[in-house]
């Protein structure tokens, strides 16, 4: 069985300066509060993910380059073209 690290807890997120696409700040708490829990929460998800992946043998490296192409590939259905 691998090695688990004896404290495998995780910073929570540095805060994000959320911003509108002109760079105007985000500063409605409440939208701040949804979008740092998703933030919290892709993090979570991702990290069990990560640590399954690496507990079965798989390459992590590949696993962080495949999370990245899935990010990229998130398609934005409001966009205004």
């Amino acid at each position: 069985m691998a090695d688990i690290p004896p404290n495998n807890e995780q910073a929570p997120p540095a805060p994000v300066a959320w911003t509108e696409p002109d760079g105007t700040a985000i500063s409605c708490e409440e939208k701040l509060l949804v979008l740092n829990e998703n933030l919290t929460e892709i993090k979570e998800i991702a990290q069990d993910a990560l640590e399954d992946a690496v507990l079965m043998g798989v390459d992590e490296a590949q696993v962080r380059t495949i999370f990245q192409a899935t990010i990229d590939g998130l398609v934005n259905p409001y966009r205004k073209d």
